[in-house]
């Protein structure tokens, strides 16, 4: 199996095609040729955590790879020059075409998103989310399904990302702990 990580994927610098492109140990490229140096970043990307009135978590099904099938939350990756709340709701719009009506951030989580056998790093920003309805809710975009769960019985072996795990995992069990007090 061939690695998906950058430093076995990137062979040559961008800038100027040249083959004596390095890997350096502060994860960085660096070419001899033309002295352009390439930092391996994480992308920001945004996750939704949306509760219905039974108290049940909104996931979605991916219809795509990577994870194709697998639960996942509403979301994706904030695109250049936009904010991750501007994000949040766009993503939440273009794959469920629910309006968020509030969100408070809930914590972030690293991630390897690997696509087309290339490892992209993300920083997983989680929101809960409110929304103005449930109405008009249609699966759309990258996700062909969207299913509710009761908070204690998320399948979490069908959850394709570890960041989503952790994530879910972090909520409930605040969740728990403040409904138990």
């Amino acid at each position: 199996m061939c690695s998906s990580q950058p430093k076995d994927v990137l062979q040559f610098c961008p800038k100027c095609g040249n083959d004596r492109f390095i890997y350096r140990i502060d994860q960085s490229f660096y070419c001899k040729k033309c002295d352009f140096q390439l930092y391996i970043n994480s992308a920001a990307a945004v996750a939704a955590i949306i509760v219905n009135e039974e108290n049940e978590i909104l996931l979605t099904r991916r219809a795509i790879e990577p994870n194709k099938g697998m639960l996942d939350l509403p979301g994706g990756f904030v695109d250049l020059m936009e904010s991750a709340e501007s994000a949040l709701i766009r993503e939440v719009k273009e794959e469920l075409n629910l309006d968020i009506d509030q969100f408070t951030y809930l914590m972030s989580s690293p991630n390897e998103y690997v696509f087309a056998g290339f490892s992209v790093f993300t920083t997983d920003l989680a929101y809960i989310c409110q929304v103005k309805s449930f109405e008009n809710i249609l699966a759309k975009d990258d996700i062909n399904a969207f299913e509710f769960y009761p908070i204690k019985e998320i399948p979490f072996h069908q959850i394709g990302g570890e960041s989503i795990v952790r994530i879910l995992e972090y909520f409930i069990k605040d969740k728990l702990s403040i409904t138990n007090l």
